[in-house]
């Protein structure tokens, strides 16, 4: 019954924000090194910077900072200077940012090769939308939660709007997991037919995206979420056999 609680909620920000972090129309630059992000799930403005992540199709080192959380807040505050969240570092160009449309701006500007779209100048309008987006979800995402930390980050293949994708990121934040966010927007017709019907009708499928022709030669399949982790050789779709797996690291740590 939790599951599917969860499962309507993450539902409900997902049409609360009509859309927005599914569609990807590729950056005409991507970064020299991964982006590191300094963030936790259940903030809107952090939210914001995710959805334009997807929209751009870009990739970043995501290091969870919820609410009492001793892992990576510390480290935030250290680089720059205050307890702010999202909290961006553009490694290869030595930049460091706070404001969630400073982040946005700078995404689109400087990787986007294009100017700022009409959607993200209403700053204050798409604020509060993610505000009330997130109300369904409560407190998901934002409390941390005891955790054994893995040696090496996790990769998670995963889309804003995805409400599957946003419990599994919302456990991965609790956990205080770090993990590489592998963006994989839907960008043609064929991404928005789930992978059983594809099968089914024997469709040969060619995603357009980086990161989803990656994933389709890496799973033979392109399901999202999708998780990866090094530590362990684990690889796996389903958000509700993913949670169960994570849930392994929170043991570890009792």
């Amino acid at each position: 019954m939790n599951a599917l609680i969860d499962l309507a909620g993450s539902l409900a920000t997902t049409a609360l924000r009509a859309g927005m972090g599914t569609m990807a129309s590729p950056a005409a630059h991507r970064p020299t090194w991964l982006f590191e992000l300094y963030e936790f799930e259940g903030c809107p403005y952090c939210r914001l910077v995710r959805e334009a992540l997807t929209e751009l199709d870009l990739d970043a080192l995501i290091y969870p900072c919820p609410k009492d959380g001793t892992r990576y807040r510390p480290r935030a505050a250290e680089l720059g200077g205050k307890m702010q969240f999202p909290f961006f570092v553009d490694p290869g160009a030595g930049v460091q940012l706070y404001e969630s449309a400073d982040i946005v701006r700078y995404l689109f500007e400087t990787y986007g090769g294009r100017d700022l779209p009409w959607h993200w100048r209403a700053t204050a309008l798409q604020q509060a939308g993610s505000a009330i987006a997130g109300l369904p979800r409560a407190w998901a995402g934002v409390r941390v939660a005891p955790s054994q930390p893995p040696q090496q980050p996790l990769e998670l293949y995963s889309f804003e709007a995805s409400p599957f994708a946003r419990l599994v990121r919302e456990r991965l934040c609790e956990l205080e997991i770090a993990y590489v966010l592998r963006s994989v927007g839907r960008s043609s017709p064929g991404d928005w037919v789930v992978p059983a019907v594809r099968e089914a009708m024997r469709w040969t499928y060619e995603p357009e995206t980086v990161n989803r022709k990656a994933l389709l030669a890496r799973a033979g399949r392109v399901s999202i979420p999708y998780l990866v982790d090094p530590n362990t050789g684990v690889e796996m779709a389903e958000s509700a056999d993913i949670l169960a797996y994570l849930d392994r690291y929170r043991a570890a740590a009792s």
